[in-house]
């Protein structure tokens, strides 16, 4: 029985327009960021594959091996998603206290 080596390295994509170019699992649009941001609420890379079912458990390893390997970048990528939501909060909490 033969079998086909995948090399890991094309599971990881950058895709202009998607997702503003961040890293994301090829052909599935997934966010590298998506799934760090789950294994640090403290979910491992096979809860991770069963909450997203159409992720293989090598895609979610290769995720978590691009952020290990890429640390600031996707540290950076978290914190600023982080503002953003908390900008957006802020934002919708001061348009429900202006309303009559």
């Amino acid at each position: 029985m033969s079998t086909t080596a995948i090399d890991i390295s094309t599971l990881i994509a950058r895709t202009p327009g998607l997702h503003g170019g961040t890293p994301h699992i090829a052909g599935k649009g997934v966010t590298v960021r998506r799934i760090v941001f789950l294994y640090k609420r403290g979910q491992n890379a096979e809860e991770i594959a069963d909450r997203i079912p159409h992720l293989s458990l090598a895609e979610v390893y290769t995720a978590l091996a691009y952020y290990h390997a890429n640390k600031p970048e996707i540290e950076a990528d978290l914190a600023a998603q982080a503002a953003e939501a908390k900008r957006l909060e802020m934002l919708s909490e001061q348009n429900i206290q202006n309303q009559p």
